[in-house]
């Protein structure tokens, strides 16, 4: 075939998915080869050394730079890609793979490098969370504790680690106050979660803000207050189907501009990591990110 790109890079890290990457990125090269596509592969090392790779690689509008990882790591490439003309396109290989969900980007690999070939390439928004990018959400409260339970996790493989993490969180959660400031609009109550949404999804295919665009240069707020554990417990499958919105205890917005405060401080994770600490101003960045979709108009309404 004929290659669309001048360059095609596959920006791996090795550890994503418990090491589910490695079998991933090999079966994406014998895809690409297959295809007759030239293409190059570096694994990264660390946190710091995806970012560098992926500012290296930034700037050009003919190179493909394809990550093949897990949010965390598509977070940390995205942040440099940003603002550029370079696009990303997703390989998904970690455990929850929720910002590929949101792109309708397929987890089988040859069917994800079909994708990032043939694909349109699209500009999204990306969230700010004291100073930090990310794709999916920003949250704190309950999340918190699950997200950390959850990156703890040794026995616990795949998806399930969210479900057993969130279970373990409830167990030892204690009512929070969080205060918000949604646009100049300051809102407090005591409950659980407080979310800043780019796109919807978070957590292995929880719909927390299933109404959240990527192109809308909006942030949909969530926030989850008091109810008793069990009836919270009750209703966690409503959030993986998206209908939990008109439970009393849910209230949802639009902003561009939101900053968190809490009591007691709370870290705020951002597409499984840890990105800052409250209290915290969360921002978005229209159109910052240039990425391949599928060419489907379901990917829009995601």
């Amino acid at each position: 075939m004929t290659q669309r790109w001048r360059e095609v890079v596959l920006l791996v890290n090795p550890h994503a998915g418990g090491g589910r990457s490695r079998k991933v990125v090999r079966r994406c090269e014998d895809e690409l080869a297959r295809r007759g596509v030239v293409a190059r592969t570096i694994f990264t090392h660390d946190a710091d050394d995806a970012r560098r790779q992926a500012g290296a690689l930034a700037g050009a509008s003919d190179r493909l730079v394809a990550a093949v990882g897990g949010d965390g790591f598509l977070r940390l490439v995205a942040g440099e890609l940003r603002g550029t003309p370079t696009p990303l396109a997703v390989l998904p290989a970690g455990r929850g793979n929720d910002f590929a969900r949101a792109l309708g980007i397929p987890r089988v690999p040859a069917a994800a490098v079909e994708v990032a070939l043939t694909g349109s390439e699209r500009a999204i928004d990306v969230g700010v969370a004291g100073g930090e990018p990310f794709l999916g959400i920003a949250s704190i409260g309950f999340d918190s504790r699950a997200n950390q339970f959850a990156n703890d996790a040794r026995l616990v493989r795949g998806r399930a680690v969210y479900a057993v993490a969130a279970l373990r969180a409830l167990a030892r959660w204690r009512p929070a106050r969080f205060e918000l400031l949604a646009d100049g609009e300051r809102f407090v109550f005591h409950g659980y979660t407080a979310a800043a949404a780019n796109s919807g999804r978070y957590g292995g295919g929880m719909r927390l803000a299933p109404n959240a665009s990527l192109s809308d240069g909006l942030l949909d707020v969530v926030t989850v207050a008091h109810a008793p554990p069990l009836r919270l417990l009750r209703n966690l499958p409503r959030v993986f189907a998206g209908t939990h919105l008109d439970l009393p205890e849910v209230a949802t917005w639009r902003v561009r501009t939101l900053a968190l405060a809490s009591d007691p401080p709370f870290d705020v994770y951002a597409d499984g990591d840890p990105v800052a600490r409250t209290p915290t101003e969360i921002t978005v960045e229209p159109a910052a990110l240039r990425v391949v979709v599928p060419d489907r108009e379901a990917a829009e309404r995601r």
